[in-house]
């Protein structure tokens, strides 16, 4: 035990606060300015968000063998309404070739291609993807765009197809890390500032989370750059919102303690080495679950879920060392005066024994039975809005919350060609076997039309165009009667990928993620409050009540997106996101509170010691749950569905467990359970009025601390 709280003293020792203080600032001097490359090295190239071993993606691989970039075309519409005429399609055909010396800009340009109904025109830019994903893409398609704007003489214009999602995909994504980051600073100020009700303390805390997010996306950049850690623009901006939120709420946890240990201890320096000793457990046992669940997705099969693990973990972790070290260096070095104009005396009562939540856990005491089967039976009826969840993946027009120029262009592309124009299926195959390949994908129901094979190093690769739009159910099934076409063709190797199979492959990648991980995160989570706690019955129920919220926020998000925000789906991967935030975040607060219900429990009995519990952590995880509520909120601003529906979902889901299932369904199992809850620990086999009477070591410690009679 000693040497316990002589570890919590490192921080916070006259002497040694100063040396924490020191290392850090040396540390973000030196690695500060690595945290604005981390842009630089992200990667969001196709392969970078695939799964790795997937048919699509050994089709990327294998078409470098015949163009040594990868590329994605862009398609160039003209429309007018009363016919193409000669002198549109001379322009077009001018436009076409110069077309090909715009910057980034490969291959052979195709077209102009009048349609069948003599009303549009298209034509086919491949542009190299680069090193640097869509962000390549973007300066290309504009030039496109202004090229056939310039000239068009009636005719409206649009710019599509892969290439042209690509750049609006790079536009929505533009200034990410900037912009999240600004409104996630704002959110964490406004709402700090309403939590402590002080001018200056919030800045600590913003002060230390700031400096766990600079130091995290340096070590991020340099493992990016010189360990193969991928990154995307995905796993970067959600990096900003985990770090600042979850934290925010580390620091609220450590400085609410360190606030009522001020009332018992003159010496500060004593006050925060108590309160790590004793705040510092549940803090660990948090951030190991949000770590453990991070890294639980390195056995994903897509490539974008497996990157964000350990880059979140990363985060979190340094997140949890700024908040174990230089905060409570911080808070012991600027005194009490940075609680004003309320500040913490020494002997003053403690006000959250008294406050909203004492009175909250003194109502669910009088039938605490009743308070958690009808909580559960209101959850559970949120849980209806789940048959509205559409979780098949994003088509085009649904990725973005607004109609960009790639979404309209699409849409007059399929109104004029065959569905699958500007995105066609890729197949390649052996030399030998590619004419039977490419009659076996020819004849297919679904394909309208077959490019000839071109042939290098004994390998051939072919174009199919597909008769249905590229991002319908009708074309993914498509592509499963292709690939079974050209499988049974003999010794070809024959494999089919492009933008459809792409998708489709993505989808079945991300359903087998979800029946892989999701179990293994419970399972992980289970252990570790099992440890934390060392109980059974407690990890069972705390599992229990947030896969009920979890369930309940995603019936509530399904029915907002379907019926408010009128979108059109949830991407492949948002059911597993959503999972891994909330169980990783949620448990946090139950973490928090019952941490503290066990540690009442052994001086008061367990159903005073929830009530204890409760009275002292429901302000502070109240006001953490909101910040982390707000941050992620903050991704709903995104004109991305997908970061939109994540962020949505997930500050909802924080919300109920920190207003509902936190305060009152878990206080209330915990209260009808009473000491059944802790089986088969030794607090489950005390009886009630032993462990009122047995002397605990906070309250040893705290008698050791209390003001002497007569002296305030």
């Amino acid at each position: 035990m000693s040497s316990t709280r002589n570890l919590a003293a490192l921080p916070c020792g006259r002497r040694s606060k100063w040396v924490v203080l020191a290392v850090w600032l040396v540390l973000l001097l030196a690695v500060g300015p690595l945290a604005g490359k981390l842009m630089g090295a992200e990667d969001n190239q196709a392969s970078s968000w695939l799964p790795g071993n997937a048919e699509s993606t050994r089709v990327l691989d294998a078409q470098r063998a015949f163009q040594p970039v990868d590329t994605a075309q862009a398609v160039v519409v003209y429309q007018r309404a009363g016919g193409i005429t000669a002198a549109d399609r001379a322009e077009a055909t001018r436009e076409a070739a110069g077309f090909a010396a715009v910057p980034h800009v490969v291959g052979p340009v195709v077209g102009p291609v009048v349609s069948a109904d003599g009303q549009a025109m298209q034509t086919v830019v491949p542009i190299d993807i680069g090193t640097n994903g869509w962000n390549d893409l973007k300066p290309a398609v504009e030039q496109l765009r202004r090229t056939a704007a310039a000239d068009s003489h009636g005719m409206t214009t649009h710019v599509t197809g892969p290439a042209g999602v690509g750049a609006d995909q790079a536009e929505a994504f533009a200034g990410i890390d900037s912009s999240l980051l600004a409104a996630t600073v704002s959110v964490v100020i406004v709402l700090l500032l309403l939590t402590y009700r002080s001018p200056v303390l919030w800045i600590l805390p913003l002060l230390s989370a700031a400096g766990a997010l600079a130091v995290s996306e340096a070590v991020i950049y340099l493992l990016a750059k010189h360990a193969g850690l991928t990154v995307n623009a995905q796993s970067a901006g959600i990096l900003v919102v985990l770090v600042l939120g979850a934290g925010t709420d580390y620091a609220l946890l450590l400085t609410a303690r360190y606030r009522e240990e001020l009332r018992r201890h003159r010496d500060r320096h004593e006050a925060m080495a108590f309160a790590l000793h004793r705040a510092g457990p549940a803090v660990l046992a948090s951030s190991a679950t949000v770590v453990a669940s991070m890294l639980c997705l390195l056995i994903a099969e897509m490539n974008s879920t497996r990157g964000l693990g350990p880059v979140c973990a990363i985060g979190v972790l340094v997140a949890l060392l700024a908040m174990l070290t230089l905060l409570p260096a911080l808070l012991v070095i600027v005194g009490r005066w940075v609680f004003w104009p309320v500040r913490p005396g020494y002997g003053t009562p403690e006000p959250t024994r008294s406050g909203r939540w004492a009175h909250v856990g003194a109502w669910i005491g009088w039938r605490p039975r009743r308070v958690w089967v009808g909580t559960a039976l209101a959850l559970a009826a949120c849980c209806v809005g789940l048959v509205s969840l559409n979780a098949n993946g994003l088509s085009t027009a649904g990725t973005f919350t607004g109609k960009p120029d790639s979404v309209v262009g699409q849409q007059v592309l399929e109104q004029h060609f065959p569905g699958g124009t500007g995105a066609p299926l890729t197949i390649v195959s052996t030399a030998a076997g590619a004419p039977a390949v490419r009659a076996a994908a020819g004849t297919t129901p679904g394909i309208a039309a077959t490019t000839p094979a071109v042939v290098h190093d004994g390998q051939a690769l072919f174009r199919a165009t597909l008769a249905d739009p590229p991002d319908s159910q009708a074309a993914k099934d498509t592509v499963d009667r292709v690939r079974a076409a050209v499988h049974a063709v003999p010794d070809a190797g024959a494999e089919v990928g492009g933008s459809t199979a792409v998708v489709l492959d993505a989808g079945r990648a991300a359903g087998n993620d979800n029946r892989a991980i999701i179990p293994l995160v419970l399972g992980v989570v289970l252990l570790i409050l099992a440890l934390l706690l060392r109980a059974v019955t407690a990890p069972l129920v705390l599992i229990a009540t947030v896969v009920l919220s979890y369930a309940a926020a995603l019936g509530i998000s399904a029915f907002f997106f379907a019926h408010v925000f009128h979108f059109q789906g949830q991407d492949n991967a948002f059911p597993l996101f959503v999972f891994v935030f909330l169980v990783a975040l949620g448990i946090d607060y139950n973490i928090f509170l019952m941490t503290r219900v066990r540690e009442e429990s052994a001086q008061h009995g367990t159903r005073q010691g929830a009530l204890n519990g409760l009275s002292a952590t429901g302000g502070v995880i109240t006001s953490a749950g909101l910040i982390l509520a707000g941050t992620f909120a903050v991704l709903g601003t995104l004109p991305a569905v997908a970061f939109a529906e994540i962020g949505f979902a997930v500050a909802l889901g924080v919300l109920l467990d920190t207003l509902v299932v936190r305060s009152v369904l878990v206080t209330a199992l915990t209260m009808d359970l009473d000491r059944h809850m802790w089986w088969p620990g030794r607090l489950s086999r005390v009886p009630v009025a032993a462990a009122a009477s047995a002397p605990s070591a906070s309250s040893a410690s705290s008698a050791s601390s209390a003001p002497p009679p007569g002296q305030p």
